[in-house]
């Protein structure tokens, strides 16, 4: 049983290479170039690992799933899964230090994955299973489950951490102060 789809040629695979050969004008044919492969960016590089990380996940599920198969029940279960590797401290509400962001002593209280790292996390994710063949409205990296979970996550790190996750608002831009001017001269009869 095929766990994890392969790619064919109309999904693109992270590690094949790209050769590039440009032909300059007005030069003979042997002066070719071979363009080395653009490197990927960080944010691939990193999409492309979280890709891989899902999919080893998927195959150690018991039972394992298939990608076509996979939920936003299952996208919530990695995620919970995540937890145990966080280094983010979130107190829990009956620790004295709940709501400070920067807590005077040690507590019990455990490591988690922060909210923003979730959140970047599912949308590589999702960019990810589109890129791989899958259909933006089964997506489940999208589902209202997972939308739901990260909101909740992040209200509850902000009240546990005393941290504001608001969105900042743009200063509105200030009007040139045409005071300097003169008003005009009226004109007399």
């Amino acid at each position: 049983m095929e766990l994890v789809p392969e790619s064919s040629s109309s999904n693109p695979n992270f590690d094949t290479p790209i050769t590039i050969n440009t032909h300059i004008i007005g030069a003979s044919s042997s002066s070719q170039m071979s363009a080395s492969p653009p490197t990927p960016s960080r944010y691939e590089n990193q999409k492309r690992r979280d890709w891989n990380t899902f999919c080893q996940y998927l195959r150690n599920h018991r039972p394992p799933l298939s990608l076509t198969m996979c939920s936003g029940a299952h996208v919530l279960e990695f995620l919970r899964y995540l937890d145990q590797f966080g280094k983010t401290k979130v107190h829990n509400q009956n620790c004295p230090f709940f709501g400070l962001p920067n807590p005077p002593a040690p507590c019990p209280c455990p490591l988690r994955q922060a909210w923003g790292s979730l959140d970047a996390l599912i949308g590589r994710l999702r960019a990810a299973f589109e890129e791989h063949g899958g259909r933006p409205e089964a997506n489940p990296f999208g589902a209202r489950a997972v939308r739901l979970y990260l909101r909740e996550v992040r209200d509850f790190q902000a009240k546990a951490r005393g941290v504001s996750y608001e969105k900042k608002r743009k200063r509105p831009k200030q009007k040139p102060n045409n005071n300097a001017l003169p008003p005009p001269a009226a004109a007399t009869s």
